[in-house]
């Protein structure tokens, strides 16, 4: 094993540096991980502007990662072996001692770390690791972890059945994957974006029917179709998702994935008066990872990728900030293998 290893720090809010580290050790229930893939996601871009100057050592953001285990620490469950591809999504090992975790919500653990895949090794809890099947290369399985299982799950909580009409807003990173899991789902899918340049995309995967917002009063095309027992908004536009809430169906509900700094407007009398309801949804627990990636493997369900090594990560956060993505692009780390059993 190498004495150092090198990685994509914050050294100053906005910026990241490549930086050559020690090595470190696992702590108790902890693993070391050689990195073979990190996705860029759009949260990734917050953690680095908002990254604390003074974190010593400075932040490595990343939290769409899969690597190998190279190294055990004291007290790992035997689940888990050296040279065992893994994954960790955005929420890095729950604690296991807060109140959350107590009653088994370990998605809702805020006490977990969440980044550290920018780089060619890293510190992981075992709580938070998750078994990649061999049937995905790194690359693809990475923004699975955090994009992929961020929409399966909230697709199943969206309360919607096989023959069901929802709607999907934001054909982006996020939406991209949502399209393809709702439609081997055996929903009725409705995609809804800005702009004719993204139909084609979203129809191939797997929309029956795509509305542009810039020429279509989308609210009145899904009202056409009888409108739409779910809605699940990965855009953090309020005003879009606002128009597009009167299409709800009675008893349907509004599933929020996109963070927007402004808040949704929503008429009380609206939501009372047919039972409407809306939620929000955060990725999930490491076993609801690993049955997002065994339904992506089951189903045929693959992001849309674009790969950068890890040198030019500062240039494929920009690239992800300026919605240039089609539709997620993937850090790796050079001489790695994907040829896993």
């Amino acid at each position: 094993m190498k004495t150092t290893y090198r990685a994509m720090q914050v050294t100053t809010p906005g910026r990241l540096e490549l930086v050559e580290r020690p090595t470190p050790e696992p702590g108790v229930n902890e693993v070391l991980i050689a990195v073979e893939a990190c996705g860029i996601c759009g949260a990734d871009a917050s953690d680095i502007d908002r990254a604390d100057p003074a974190l010593e050592p400075p932040r490595v953001p990343g939290h769409e990662v899969v690597g190998c285990i190279v190294a055990l620490g004291p007290n790992t469950p035997s689940i888990w072996k050296v040279g065992q591809r893994v994954g960790v999504g955005r929420l890095g090992g729950h604690c296991n001692e807060c109140g959350e975790c107590r009653r088994g919500r370990f998605n809702l653990c805020r006490n977990q770390p969440c980044d550290g895949g920018y780089a060619e090794m890293m510190i992981a809890r075992a709580t938070g690791l998750v078994s990649i099947p061999h049937e995905l290369s790194s690359e693809e399985a990475a923004p699975i972890l955090c994009a992929g299982i961020a929409t399966f799950n909230a697709l199943k909580k969206s309360g919607a059945e096989a023959g069901d009409t929802v709607a999907i807003l934001g054909i982006g990173g996020l939406g991209h994957m949502a399209l393809q899991y709702a439609r081997r789902m055996g929903f009725r899918v409705v995609a809804v974006g800005r702009g004719e340049d993204i139909a084609t995309d979203a129809m191939n995967l797997g929309a029956h029917r795509y509305i542009d917002m810039e020429s279509e009063n989308a609210a009145d095309v899904l009202n056409g179709l009888g409108g739409a027992k779910a809605i699940l908004t990965t855009s953090g536009n309020p005003t879009a998702v606002t128009a597009l809430m009167p299409a709800l169906q009675p008893e349907g509900r509004l599933i929020v994935l996109g963070v927007g700094k402004d808040p949704l407007p929503v008429s009380t009398g609206y939501l009372v008066g047919a039972e409407r309801g809306i939620i929000g949804s955060i990725t999930g627990s490491p076993y609801e990872n690993e049955k997002t990636l065994d339904f992506s493997v089951l189903a045929g369900v693959r992001p849309m990728i674009e790969t950068m090594p890890l040198e030019r990560a500062q240039e494929a956060v920009q690239k992800m900030r300026s919605g240039d993505a089609k539709f997620r692009i993937v850090l790796t780390m050079g001489d790695q293998t994907n040829a896993h059993q």
